[in-house]
């Protein structure tokens, strides 16, 4: 394991002893929901006219990239998803730096789909039901700071109408017991992460924060969406390493 990727555990709240003893006990799958438990949600009453071509991009934040990353490779129509950095500037975009909490980053996934495939308001619909909890604020799940922030940053100004009109849609429902906490935040650049942290919960499924954090999302994503749920994730492969 790269040293890098071992040194994000020092800076998790559970401590290793925590996490062994929960998978000994077999109950990771209750502390994640305990901390960010999926839900059934609605789909956007606004959203992208149906059957547009063309490759089309978001950037989503929501805690740990692996976790976030994880869920949208293992969703149909989406072509690649990519973990990186988007609110602060180029010379920050790096782990050790933004796990510092003030580069004004967040941890984020770059998310290319098709939208003849799947719409941006069924993207957005998994991201606010499976990858994250968006009452958090400025933590998810065991990760606290503002890179584990809640943040979404649109590629356009449509984008941006769809996800302020959803974000309302969901507060007005009361689907939360919490009012939603996710910003808006255009006009943002996305540095990919280093190499070692793509795919990561793919290709380290039995890391113990993975199987605590992230796994129950994937299954949340399979039993909420079996639609669009894909077994065999696409991946980023070796093109960043």
């Amino acid at each position: 394991m790269n040293r890098n990727v071992m040194n994000r555990n020092v800076k998790k709240s559970v401590g290793i002893a925590a996490i062994v003893a929960a998978l000994a006990a077999g109950s990771f799958s209750l502390i994640a929901r305990a901390e960010e438990a999926p839900r059934e949600i609605p789909a956007p009453a606004l959203d992208e006219p149906a059957g547009q071509r063309g490759a089309e991009t978001v950037v989503l934040a929501g805690g740990c990239f692996w976790g976030v990353q994880g869920v949208f490779e293992h969703v149909k129509g989406v072509t690649r998803a990519v973990s990186g950095y988007a609110g602060g500037e180029a010379a920050t975009a790096h782990y050790e730096i933004t796990g510092r909490g003030d580069t004004g980053h967040a941890e984020s996934v770059q998310v290319t789909f098709n939208p003849a495939e799947i719409s941006l308001g069924h993207i957005l619909q998994i991201y606010f039901s499976v990858a994250h909890d968006p009452t958090q604020l400025n933590r998810q799940g065991p990760d606290r700071g503002s890179q584990y922030r809640s943040a979404i940053f649109p590629a356009s100004d449509e984008q941006a109408k769809i996800a302020r009109a959803y974000i309302a849609q969901l507060n007005q429902a009361r689907i939360y017991q919490a009012a939603i906490v996710t910003k808006i935040e255009p006009d943002r650049i996305f540095y990919p992460a280093e190499s070692y942290h793509q795919d990561f919960l793919a290709r380290n499924p039995t890391y113990p924060y993975i199987r605590i954090n992230d796994l129950p999302k994937i299954a949340a994503l399979k039993q909420l969406y079996p639609g669009v749920y894909r077994d065999d994730p696409v991946l980023v492969g070796d093109a960043m390493r």
